[in-house]
């Protein structure tokens, strides 16, 4: 493993000084896995006073001083560096209640979440891996450092976080670990929910999702109660093969790497159960999931703090996403003038990911998919107008011949249909004749 050069410079610097240091956790793991780290963490023996001390002449913040981090600019790059500690008590589930410096890194590493977050490296020293990290990497475990009913106890959020490694890293959990979440679970009700959501956010985009929530759904319907009423729940219909929760682990594992897009896979279909006929012929029918669906959706994503901008666009794609597009200009041009660009693009490959989970072909309506796409590029191509913003008439013009007030808007609103569904063109003259002549 070869560190940066602002990272190696800052470990060097603290042993010049007379101290030990490494880089560890996270950035450890990922050079392992042949990664390159988005940030570097180090941990010494120096306390934080003697940390600020080695570096008198680079920028130092105290990030977190009481628990002994400081963060130097090296380079040009922030690096914190924390003193070697442990921890005890943790009446909040989440925070230790008090925390103590020490000289030793294995007790610093034996305080860590996660074998594979719990290694430290130097140029100096080599790999230091107490608990067999290397091993759980090799072998794609998930396993607790120590006692997993003790490290979900310190701090409740590890158990969600042992869920959004499985999923990201695709490894699987060691079964004591396992036992232990699903144990611990209800926990995460102590959690905050911007936490959760910020978990929640990083585990849907993982390549094992859909993996992990079919094998943990109690865990996520431990916040997400909306999802209990779809696991095991028999669809019965001829057009899915799947029961519900695990159509919507293969609707989410099926999408792009679109947040938005995974988020709203998650949610489409769980206004379900609570929208099922049964027909004449005893197959089961769901009509209106889309839209109970989207209201199930607004309100998980408000409970978790979601910020008003990814509600709006996650809901939309669950509101349409059952709704037929014709493969036509005409009926394209509309959804691009509803959606714009991007959420048309975002609900056509929620729709293709919906068809893929449907039946064991993942490739199933696939050259639907990828028709209307076709159709929206050679639209956006040749810059039709979709939008008021575009069109050849405006507020002013109409109001120059006589119109004011809600009679301007609905004018406006009346073109702009007739340009999209191609009644006429978007010429300013041929638009006025075509309004006031009809």
């Amino acid at each position: 493993m070869t560190l940066p050069g602002y990272v190696a410079d800052v470990i060097r610097r603290l042993e010049e000084n007379g101290h030990s240091a490494y880089a560890v956790g996270g950035c450890v793991r990922d050079m392992l896995m042949g990664r390159v780290p988005h940030d570097y963490d180090v941990c010494t023996d120096a306390l934080p006073e003697q940390t600020k001390n080695a570096f008198p002449d680079r920028i130092t913040i105290d990030t977190g001083i009481k628990h002994g981090t400081v963060t130097v600019i090296s380079d040009g790059h922030p690096v914190e560096i924390t003193t070697f500690r442990t921890e005890s008590g943790y009446s909040d589930g989440r925070h230790p209640d008090s925390v103590s410096f020490t000289s030793s890194l294995e007790g610093d590493l034996s305080r860590r979440d996660f074998t594979v977050n719990a290694m430290a490296y130097s140029g100096k020293t080599g790999l230091i891996d107490i608990s067999g990290g290397r091993d759980d990497l090799e072998n794609r475990i998930i396993r607790c450092v120590g006692d997993p009913e003790k490290r979900f106890s310190e701090d409740h959020l590890r158990i969600l976080r042992a869920i959004r490694f499985s999923a990201v890293l695709g490894y699987n959990i060691e079964e004591r670990t396992s036992a232990a979440v699903m144990k611990l679970k209800d926990s995460l009700v102590t959690v905050s929910p911007e936490r959760i959501a910020a978990e929640l956010d990083k585990a849907v985009m993982g390549i094992n999702f859909g993996k992990v929530l079919t094998e943990y759904p109690e865990v996520f319907a431990v916040f997400i109660p909306e999802l209990a009423p779809c696991i095991g729940y028999d669809q019965n219909n001829p057009h899915h093969i799947h029961d519900l929760l695990t159509h919507t682990a293969k609707a989410v594992d099926a999408c792009p790497d679109d947040r938005i897009v995974r988020l709203a896979a998650l949610f489409h279909d769980l206004g379900k159960p609570s929208t099922v006929t049964v027909g004449s012929d005893g197959v089961s029918h769901y009509i209106g999931h889309a839209r109970v669906s989207t209201e199930m959706a607004d309100a998980i994503m408000h409970r978790l703090r979601y910020g008003t901008a990814d509600i709006r666009a996650v809901t939309e794609l669950v509101r349409y996403h059952d709704g037929v597009i014709d493969e036509t200009e005409k009926a394209v041009k509309r959804r691009l003038a509803q959606l714009g660009e991007k959420q048309f693009f975002r609900l056509v490959d929620l729709k293709r990911a919906d068809n893929a989970a449907q039946t064991a072909d993942p490739d199933f309506r696939h050259d639907y998919a990828e028709h209307l796409k076709a159709i929206a590029h050679d639209i956006i191509s040749r810059k039709d107008c979709l939008s008021l913003k575009n069109l050849s008439v405006n507020g002013s013009d109409l109001l120059a011949l006589g119109l004011s007030g809600r009679d301007i808007g609905t004018a406006l609103d009346s073109m702009l249909n007739a340009v999209i569904d191609g009644n006429v063109a978007n010429e300013k003259s041929r638009l006025i004749e075509w309004y006031f002549g009809k």
